[in-house]
């Protein structure tokens, strides 16, 4: 009788490989209607829910779908939103991340299409501004911040909203979530390792999971490498086409279909020289020799001088689009974001104290005494811990995704993550509560040349709530503001490592014409100086 199991188990597998997503969803469940009304949710006494003294308000927005808004402090700084849908609660909470180094009260339910408890306004949505307003570095100065910023500021914001469930319902949540991307995704790993029982199903999209090494080595390598000698770019934003048809030259047709999308850059063997100029320069044609060992530095990221990475991966051959403002100005003396994070986090986050004076980005070493010397921000901010034992005995889900294209935080990153939870915990153990998708062309958490638009928080729930574990995400191409293009691309997507396959019929941009494959051969792991 004990083979039955094995023998099923193979016809299992392939019917949820190729089961519809669509037939994912969330459970029904009953709703639920206040208690109280939304003023009185001002006098709760929170401060024991959040271990700190906690103060807000408590107003009615009116709608279509009316909710109470309640805004609070919890000191020292932590500010946060939560929003309490005046009718049809059927028990869910989501809280969501932010951005950057935050300090700003934002609440985005993204990548929610026929997910119909937010959609529908039936879901508690929560967030906080991490403990500090704007982007004044003044707070790096004090410890408390610091922490706040780091993890605390998630975590009583949960605190403070299941507290608030509870008084304006009667009752907690039966399932609560977080969903966030860039920053918002290294919180949404902190609040899985860090925090494991405030959550059941977590989404971490392009996280900054080793905030240490992204918002110093990374980016202040990213901005000096487009440096000349005489303190000009040596790359605009006229030149990346030039190298992005070059990539997609060399590398497109490697997973057999010509479409304009790189599937796994890994196997791309591009080198920049292709597009150096014979002869005279000529500016959006073709690259100097300065500019083309600009792309290279470019590529490989942060290295010491022996050749030692600093960090787990770097930009993608496929992405030169998307590097435009990040580290690629529009002009040569344009600002650019990667110096701005980088002197904004080496000056006011990871030292302690404060460098004084500044340091310019110059100043920065790039070896492995440097990295060894932020060791206890690392400890701090990072949420690189790969042992979920505690999140997976809690009965959580994790989707960690990515994009392809993203010149903010390298996918590299997110992959060596996934790899080392399977180290420690065992991939067997892993898969059974952590799926990673990887989305071919896709920028910083949206956007780009591939489809970008998925329906992440209804797999996300269907999973935690039915047992449906994500066999396929169907992404679409979207338009600039998020919004799906009609009659655009789609393409499944498949967790990692299965990759999806044209089946030699029909249309390149539909999904339906695209089959789950094992990969052509297994990367190679990652190694850097951050292995350990």
């Amino acid at each position: 009788m004990r083979l039955l199991p094995a023998l099923l188990a193979p016809l299992l597998a392939a019917l949820t490989a190729f089961a519809s997503p669509a037939a994912a969803r969330a459970a029904d469940l009953a709703a639920v209607p206040p208690v109280r009304a939304c003023e009185s949710l001002a006098a709760v006494d929170l401060s024991a829910a959040t271990g700190a003294r906690t103060t807000q308000t408590a107003q009615r927005v009116e709608g279509a779908k009316p909710y109470c808004k309640v805004s609070g402090t919890i000191a020292p700084a932590v500010r946060f939103e939560v929003r309490l849908p005046m009718q049809g609660w059927t028990q869910r909470y989501l809280q969501t991340g932010c951005g950057g180094l935050c300090g700003m009260l934002y609440i985005d339910a993204a990548k929610s299409k026929g997910c119909l408890p937010v959609t529908e306004g039936e879901i508690v949505l929560a967030s906080t501004d991490m403990g500090h307003a704007g982007q004044d570095m003044a707070w790096g100065t004090d410890p408390a911040r610091r922490e706040d910023f780091a993890h605390r500021g998630v975590h009583v914001t949960a605190l403070a909203a299941k507290a608030l469930i509870a008084a304006f319902y009667g009752r907690a949540p039966r399932y609560s979530y977080f969903s966030g991307c860039s920053d918002g995704g290294r919180e949404a790993l902190i609040a899985a390792q860090r925090h494991p029982e405030d959550f059941d199903g977590i989404a971490a999209g392009a996280p900054a999971l080793n905030f240490t090494v992204q918002n110093s080595f990374y980016h202040a390598w990213m901005a000096l490498s487009n440096t000349g000698p005489d303190g000009q770019a040596l790359l605009t934003t006229a030149d990346l086409p030039v190298l992005h048809a070059a990539a997609l030259k060399a590398c497109d047709a490697l997973d057999g279909l010509a479409d304009g999308q790189i599937d796994d850059p890994r196997r791309c063997r591009f080198d920049p020289g292709a597009t150096l100029c014979q002869g005279e320069a000529r500016p959006g044609q073709c690259l100097t020799a300065a500019q083309v060992e600009a792309a290279r530095k470019l590529y490989a990221g942060p290295h010491t001088t022996a050749g030692r990475p600093l960090a787990a991966g770097s930009v993608q051959p496929g992405s030169e689009l998307a590097w435009g403002g990040v580290f690629v100005p529009q002009g040569p003396r344009a600002t650019i974001f990667s110096a701005m994070i980088a002197l904004q986090a080496i000056n006011g986050l990871l030292l302690t104290p404060n460098p004084a004076p500044p340091l310019a980005l110059a100043d920065w070493k790039f070896d492995e005494a440097t990295f060894r010397s932020l060791e206890p921000a690392r400890r701090l901010y990072n949420a690189d811990d790969p042992d979920l034992s505690r999140f997976a005995a809690h009965g959580g889900k994790l989707i960690l995704w990515h994009g392809w294209s993203d010149p903010h935080i390298s996918p590299l990153n997110t992959i060596d993550y996934f790899d080392r939870v399977g180290q420690r915990m065992g991939a067997a153990r892993r898969d059974r509560f952590l799926r990673m998708f990887l989305f071919p062309a896709m920028y910083h958490c949206a956007g780009g040349d591939g489809p970008s638009d998925f329906p992440l928080l209804e797999r996300l729930m269907a999973w935690v709530e039915r047992g449906e574990a994500p066999a396929a995400l169907i992404a679409h191409r979207a338009a600039p503001n998020g919004a799906p293009v009609p009659d655009a691309r789609s393409r499944p997507v498949y967790p990692y490592p299965a990759v999806a396959r044209y089946a030699g019929t029909g249309s390149i941009d539909d999904a339906a014409n695209f089959r789950r494959a094992a990969p052509d051969r297994a990367a190679a792991p990652i190694s850097w100086i951050g292995s350990r």
